[in-house]
């Protein structure tokens, strides 16, 4: 695959619609030509240690970013014809649906593919 949008999202807490910040990468003919990156306003608007630990995010950092139809005006024009990609594909395509449901968005059934189970098959750890 030559072209596609690699994305990443970090959640504040367990549910799936708290998204806190993405990142794209645009991959045009096996190079990249693009990238995007935001903070955005979790729902629910609050973080959990754990998520926290991970990311590095707290509620401070994105007391005044945007909600996430605002971020995704901005990033759809980045990965229209594009297929999704994510290194765990179940995480990423769930809060993207999840966020696409809480704010009442059609969601245009992305194809998603998962770097994760790629790599396993690639490079199979011995057991």
């Amino acid at each position: 695959m030559r072209d596609f949008a690699a994305i990443d999202f970090e959640t504040a807490n367990n549910e799936r619609t708290s998204v806190c910040s993405v990142g794209v990468v645009i991959v045009r003919n096996g190079e990249i030509v693009d990238s995007f990156y935001s903070l955005i306003q979790p729902e629910p608007n609050y973080y959990n240690y754990w998520c926290s630990q991970v990311h590095g995010l707290t509620r401070q950092d994105t007391e005044d970013a945007p909600i996430f139809p605002e971020v995704w005006k901005q990033i759809e024009p980045l990965i229209e014809g594009l297929p999704l990609v994510a290194h765990n594909k179940a995480f990423d395509e769930s809060c993207l649906k999840a966020v696409f449901r809480t704010y009442q968005m059609d969601y245009p059934d992305y194809p998603f593919y998962c770097t994760c189970i790629a790599s396993r098959k690639a490079f199979p750890v011995p057991g």
